[in-house]
């Protein structure tokens, strides 16, 4: 996948209507999932993700980075970085 311009608008816009694959769909979805409300995740999400090719080293990846991105901005935005 290239990130081109179209893309990367499509993505910022909505990315449940941008072109995008069944693998890089099912990963947004459960990053989105992870970041509105982890508690949410059952293993049904994880079934899915291994269901498009992911191992439990991919999905262990995964909600790691996306739970540092969660936290890292969480941080920056209670000290106000960026104001």
């Amino acid at each position: 996948m290239t990130l081109d311009d179209a893309l990367v608008e499509a993505l910022a816009e909505d990315y449940e209507n941008a072109p995008l694959s069944a693998t890089d769909r099912a990963m947004l979805d459960y990053v989105e999932k992870v970041t509105l409300d982890a508690t949410r995740v059952t293993p049904s999400d994880h079934e899915r993700l291994r269901a498009v090719g992911f191992d439990d080293r991919g999905i262990l990846q995964i909600t790691l980075l996306a739970s540092w991105f969660n936290y890292i901005n969480r941080v920056a935005d209670a000290l106000g970085v960026g104001r």
